[in-house]
């Protein structure tokens, strides 16, 4: 069994409180000091059988990691995953995608923060424990890592899933001979594999895809986009796409 895990900061806490993803074993709010949302937080703990507690600043400084908590900290544990069968029966026509050869924890959560905003309905990862920077990952996200519906499997399991499911599997890559991403049609069932900028989809998976995609350039630049704004471009071009064609752009409630 997992060590239980402290999250920091009102928004990560009501992530996840309400996402219930996780076990949460006890939330605490810092006395004598007004903490946002407050309210939300001890209805939310209440509806998991919790009861707030309410502790001084010092006890509350020496559980955290820092001190930009706010005034709020939860204790929690491991979080529950989806299997790839529970993700697509959910949404038969949704937008899925992966994160792969992502290392930063900070990238991977603002990775999926553009992803969950965009109207993704499913995010698959490869089998990483990325609870052992939850904090991190939680803030980065702004909760949406609590949210997102999630499964984890190695990328040729993941894509021979979502193509017998009927869904267009694209992933990004540097061939030459890549579709630029504004002229590929995202509008249908999609599953898109996003790599990290030091690692790209090995040749095998590479070949089981349908679609290679690059993000174009609006001027000669010989870096590359960071993980996390490869994925906002993506992610919201495939949102408009969808928009446009009168598909809903995610199934996911907002929160």
């Amino acid at each position: 069994m997992s060590e239980p895990q402290i999250l920091e900061g009102w928004v990560s806490v009501l992530a996840a409180l309400q996402a219930g993803r996780r076990p949460v074993q006890a939330v605490y709010l810092q006395a004598g000091k007004p903490v946002r949302q407050a309210r939300q937080i001890t209805a939310a703990a209440q509806q998991r059988g919790l009861q707030v507690q309410s502790i001084p600043a010092e006890q509350l400084d020496a559980l955290a990691q820092g001190r930009s908590h706010g005034g709020v900290l939860a204790q929690a544990g491991q979080r529950s995953f989806q299997t790839l069968e529970e993700l697509s029966v959910a949404v038969p026509q949704g937008f899925f995608a992966m994160l792969y050869g992502v290392e930063d924890p900070y990238n991977y959560g603002q990775a999926v923060r553009a992803l969950y905003a965009a109207g993704a309905d499913g995010l698959v990862v490869p089998e990483r424990n990325w609870d052992t920077a939850l904090n991190v990952v939680a803030r980065a996200s702004a909760g949406a890592t609590e949210y997102m519906p999630t499964a984890q499997a190695a990328p040729e399991t993941a894509i021979q899933h979502f193509k017998a499911q009927g869904c267009l599997v694209a992933a990004t890559a540097k061939a030459r001979r890549a579709t630029p991403l504004y002229a590929a049609d995202l509008r249908g069932p999609l599953f898109l594999l996003i790599g990290g900028e030091r690692r790209g989809l090995g040749a095998a998976a590479q070949a089981l895809c349908d679609l290679q995609i690059t993000i174009p350039y609006g001027r000669g630049f010989a870096g590359e986009l960071d993980v996390t704004s490869s994925t906002a471009a993506l992610a919201f071009e495939v949102m408009r796409q969808r928009q446009g064609s009168g598909i809903r752009a995610g199934s996911l409630a907002s929160h």
